[in-house]
């Protein structure tokens, strides 16, 4: 008898947990590696405007001017600020605090009205209006239960969801120094094109694009930079004249290869 294959959310559940840092090196960490910093997701006058993504959600706006988006993850807001004016409310959703005030405060300076709900989406789903877009860039790779998650973002959405992701999980950059200084193998698995699986597999229809992201400068020092990865890997700072020289032959994080996954609500 044939075993049926694991659907695709199981998939992406499993493979995700893959992802997790064996205890032996978490528990030594001078730092939680989860948090991110605040400033790698300032938003400003270098926000992308033009691309699929930006382009997707903005057609979907319902009534241009007074449209409402939905954030979900909004970091310093560089995934919906761009949305305005067409965007009239944007409502931001954050696990961080120091990410909704710095959302709010790129908000106030470009003149955009926002609003913040602090907590980790779906669980303060309850607390968002329904938007006539919902966008969500560069989350999902933190995401186990995923179907919960996709269907909170479909709920509150009237018109179209947005998701943006990396081609390959964001830490995949990481994975020669985490075997240079731990000696660990990091995982392959999920993708963009998994997360796209899960989509269809719930009953939605996406439109899926890959794309390249223009390089832009580094929103943070080399310093900070260094510091960053430090944290990521669970490492002191004692290592960071170390990972400044991997750092010098080794190519960086291909994050511009992108995907933006959308679909409409049924």
């Amino acid at each position: 008898m044939n075993t049926p294959s694991p659907s695709a959310a199981t998939r992406w559940n499993t493979a995700l947990a893959e992802w997790g840092i064996p205890a032996l090196i978490i528990d030594q960490a001078p730092a939680s590696p989860w948090v991110h910093a605040p400033a790698m997701f300032r938003s400003g006058t270098d926000d992308p405007t033009d691309t699929p993504s930006m382009e997707l959600a903005r057609e979907a706006l319902l009534q241009p001017g007074s449209a409402h988006v939905l954030d979900v993850g909004c970091g310093g807001g560089r995934s919906s600020l761009p949305l305005a004016p067409a965007a009239g409310l944007i409502t931001g959703v954050d696990h961080q605090q120091r990410m909704l005030d710095q959302f709010a405060e790129a908000g106030a300076a470009q003149g955009v009205e926002t609003r913040t709900v602090l907590g980790t989406w779906p669980d303060v789903a309850d607390r968002c209006a329904i938007a006539d877009v919902v966008v969500c860039h560069h989350v999902v790779y933190n995401v186990g239960d995923i179907v919960a998650f996709v269907r909170a973002l479909t709920d509150h959405a009237a018109a179209m969801v947005v998701v943006e992701l990396t081609a390959r999980h964001p830490q995949s950059s990481l994975s020669p120094m985490w075997r240079h200084f731990w000696n660990l193998e990091r995982p392959t698995e999920p993708t963009a094109d998994s997360f796209a699986d899960v989509v269809r597999e719930l009953g939605y229809e996406p439109a899926v694009e890959h794309w390249n992201r223009a390089a832009r400068p580094a929103p943070i020092s080399d310093a900070d930079l260094v510091a960053n990865i430090r944290q990521r890997l669970c490492l002191h700072a004692e290592r960071d004249a170390e990972i400044a020289e991997l750092l010098g032959r080794t190519p960086r994080l291909t994050a511009d290869q992108v995907v933006t996954v959308a679909w409409r609500p049924r």
